[in-house]
Parts: structure tokens; sequence; C-alpha cells
């Protein structure tokens, strides 16, 4: 999965809910391990994490149940303590996390490290300017920057339209322009290809 922050959160597993980030979740919280979890959430950082428990969870519902290994991380943006002290708490996501470990703890409920998730258009950004970069670099240092960019584009330009674009080029700002474009279209087609095959793993 790919690389983020390393945090350590508590979990809050629960059937048949799946929370996204950029959403809102209401929880009213009653058992006592979780109104433990919630009291020292707001004593802290406000922040939990919601996972769905795998099938078979309530065989061990009151132990350690599985969970899923992404879930939904949230920080507390309202709460209310009764008198009884259960709470109602508003959860607002924002992020995703891949749980990689449940840590040792003398608290009634569980502890995990977890890391974050970019989304992968982010991570697809960063790809891209930093390609634009490295070809710009090249063909700055370049003694013929039009002779370069004609040697890039014969290597990485695939399609004939584009090739052909390209050579009526005689501006080398415009060159420039074209390879850079092509360079960006065969990012995001190489990208959706490995995303896709992803998906065909997992429903294989």
């Amino acid at each position: 999965m790919a690389e983020g922050p390393v945090v350590e959160i508590p979990i809050f597993p629960l059937p048949n809910v799946v929370f996204f980030p950029h959403t809102h979740l209401p929880l009213h919280i009653f058992e006592s391990r979780y109104r433990q979890m919630i009291g020292d959430c707001l004593a802290g950082d406000r922040r939990l994490a919601v996972v769905l428990l795998k099938p078979g969870w309530d065989k061990d519902y009151y132990g350690a149940p599985p969970v899923y290994q992404v879930a939904g991380a949230g920080e507390i943006v309202n709460d209310e303590r009764l008198p009884d002290g259960r709470y109602n708490i508003l959860l607002r996501g924002f992020a995703r996390v891949a749980i990689e470990e449940e840590l040792p703890s003398d608290k009634l409920y569980r502890i995990v490290r977890a890391r974050q998730l970019p989304d992968r258009f982010l991570r697809l950004l960063t790809e891209i300017q930093r390609s634009e970069d490295q070809l710009l670099n090249i063909v700055s240092a370049a003694g013929d920057p039009g002779a370069m960019l004609d040697r890039i584009a014969s290597i990485v330009v695939p399609e004939a339209e584009s090739r052909q674009k390209i050579l009526e080029a005689l501006d080398v700002e415009d060159r420039l322009r074209l390879v850079t474009s092509s360079v960006l279209e065969t990012l995001l087609r190489l990208s959706s290809q490995k995303d896709g095959g992803a998906e065909r793993s997992r429903l294989n």
C-alpha cells in the first residue's frame, strides 16, 4: 500500500458500518469500553478509526474479533456526554488508514498502528510533477533542446497522430509542450491500467 504518515489510533470495530473520508458519521456510544475510548479521545487529539468487522465477528465480539485492514479515520467534531456516561458524537472523516499491527494496551479498547493512505490521484499528481521537472531538466541541459525533444518523442510517444504533431512543431517551446502532454497522458493511462489490474486481482 502507499506510504503515508504512521499513526497510533484507537479503533471502533462495527458490523455493517463503513466510514468514508470527507463524510460525517453520528454515533451513540454505550458500551463501557467505548465510553472509555471516547473519554480518552476527547482528552487527546479527538481521533479514532472506524473499521468494519469481518464475517464471524459475533463469535468473539467482546474480545478481539477480526477486522478489515483498511479503516476510516475521523475526528470528533461534536460530542455530548449523557448523565449515565453514554456519549453522542459526530465524526468527520479525514483519511483512509491501513492497519499495520495491533498494539498491546491496558485499555478496554483496541489501539493499532496504522498508515495513512493518500488518494492515488494525489500521488499521480506528484509523479506527474516529478516527471515534468525531470523532462525540463533534461531538455534545459541539452546543447540542442530541439534535438533532445525529438529523441525523447521517438522513444516515449507511441501514437502516430501525436508524433506527427510533434514532427510539425518547428517552435521548440511548442514541441516541449506537446512532448510533455504526451508523457502525462502515458502516465495517466499506465496508472489507470495498474488500478484496473489491482481491482481484477481483488475480484479474483
